[in-house]
């Protein structure tokens, strides 16, 4: 029953995500061509048959059946995968829309590259507002929290270990991003795969410089710092225990709801991905809890053990949340922490595609459809606010990047075409742009399939036949 919850939450988050980023996106193609009066025959929410709506002037505003984006309909858009089509208007059609005023081929040429621009945009400008409108009125701060970038602990044998990393190094430089955070350290990692980078820790006041070699992922792997094989240290306090699930290593011990877990076999851990990275390290080998229950000491030894439906050693319970507190920002500070998020998650994104492009990153490490409606359930279901205004700021970014990739059908092969024949002084012919655009509509369905492949086989129920 919670694999459905899960999923029916990952379905209805994907739908709210994708309509918003959509009609945000096509809202600025909309008014830009509003603006220069080329006629917008439909705004649709949504593909397929329409549902309802209305007409106002020219231009019928309607939902469609199938949820999973939308478009703008203009007068004189005639190549194959413009809104839906598969073949090109005839030349006729074609040459009357040029005399028609109202038609998006009747207007200058750089009036059709704004419009063409203007979707993108939009989509950045709503990535920076939802982050102004989190730091603003939001910005919710753990209690307790680490501000400097310390290491927690090493998984022995691993990347990190191997290059020298210890429990307690702060990270002052990584990828030579000085005075990095865990986001931008987790980031750098997931954009390295089989690369070595450099990085300086301060270790008892000294100064040390490493090189670390992250290893290629593969299938089973995380794109986090865990392939690394370093955990965080990113709260002070000990690790809280919510509930105690019945039949676990954890209920047998004598563990109870409200204990706090203070140390694992005598090293101080803070937070439960790094007591399950220690079980992973060390299966099957018993463990003692150092416990304060009450105000008062316990010391429980416990047998991790792997329970039905997981593949990992666990003890089976529910850790506390961290306790949250809501810090806004000035609107001046709020404005400039949206910036950097704008920029850093931007430069990301560019350095992903270039490193795509340069097969230093696996076509398969990308998300489709399906891995973001999984990130935007699990960001639906998780404490605060950060994981979705994050989430949805990430994907606009992304998807304003990606539709300025110049690329036939994609808004940024809009405007390659028109700079080309801008430079040409004449427009393509239209065997020569059918047939570009033709092309470039099956390369991206074969694209998105393999994408949309990727992603399913990624789901748990196919990893867990996984040797």
């Amino acid at each position: 029953m919670q694999s459905l919850y899960d999923v029916a939450v990952a379905i209805g988050a994907f739908i709210v995500l994708i309509g918003l980023m959509v009609t945000v996106h096509e809202f600025g193609h909309f008014i830009v061509a509003k603006f220069f009066r080329v006629r917008v025959e439909s705004f649709s929410l949504g593909f397929g048959p329409r549902l309802f709506g209305f007409k106002y002037g020219d231009t019928d505003y309607k939902v469609c059946l199938l949820p999973l984006g939308g478009y703008v309909a203009m007068t004189g858009e005639s190549m194959p995968g413009e809104n839906m089509k598969l073949e090109a208007d005839s030349e006729e059609v074609i040459e009357a829309n040029k005399q028609d005023p109202g038609a998006l081929t009747s207007h200058p040429r750089w009036q059709r590259m704004l419009i063409g621009v203007a979707g993108p945009v939009a989509n950045f400008i709503l990535a920076f507002v939802l982050m102004l409108v989190y730091y603003n009125f939001i910005n919710e701060v753990p209690k307790g929290v680490v501000k400097d970038t310390l290491v927690e602990w090493v998984v022995p044998n691993s990347p990190a270990a191997q290059a020298g990393i210890q429990p307690g190094d702060k990270i002052l430089s990584f990828d030579n991003i000085q005075n990095p955070n865990w986001a931008q350290v987790d980031a750098r990692v997931a954009v390295n795969p089989n690369s070595t980078v450099a990085l300086t820790v301060n270790r008892g006041g000294q100064q040390q410089q490493l090189s670390l070699h992250l290893p290629a992922y593969t299938r089973k792997s995380d794109t986090d710092l865990t392939i690394a094989g370093m955990l965080a240290e990113n709260y002070s306090g000990p690790i809280g225990v919510f509930e105690v699930n019945p039949n676990t290593p954890a209920e047998r011990a004598g563990l109870h709801n409200g204990d706090e877990i203070e140390a694992v076999d005598g090293l101080q851990f803070h937070s439960v991905a790094t007591l399950l990275s220690y079980m992973q390290a060390n299966p099957g080998k018993q463990i003692t809890l150092s416990i304060q229950r009450s105000g008062a000491p316990v010391s429980l030894p416990v047998q991790p053990a792997i329970l039905p439906g997981d593949n990992r050693y666990t003890l089976g319970f529910k850790p506390a949340i961290p306790p949250f507190i809501q810090k806004p920002l000035p609107f001046a500070e709020a404005a400039a922490q949206s910036a950097v998020f704008w920029r850093e998650n931007s430069s990301l994104i560019v350095d992903v595609l270039g490193r795509l492009f340069t097969h230093k990153v696996a076509v398969s490490q990308l998300s489709g459809p399906v891995g973001i409606a999984r990130m935007a359930g699990q960001a639906a279901q998780m404490d605060g606010w950060l994981p979705k205004f994050g989430l949805a700021a990430a994907i606009s970014l992304n998807l304003g990047i990606l539709n300025l990739l110049p690329f036939p059908i994609l808004d940024g092969g809009m405007i390659l075409l028109l700079l080309i024949e801008g430079i040409l002084r004449h427009d393509i012919s239209l065997a020569v742009k059918e047939r570009i655009y033709q092309a470039a509509f099956v390369v991206l369905v074969v694209f998105f399939s393999f994408i949309i492949f990727n992603d399913v086989t990624k789901l748990p129920i196919f990893t867990h036949f996984k040797p």
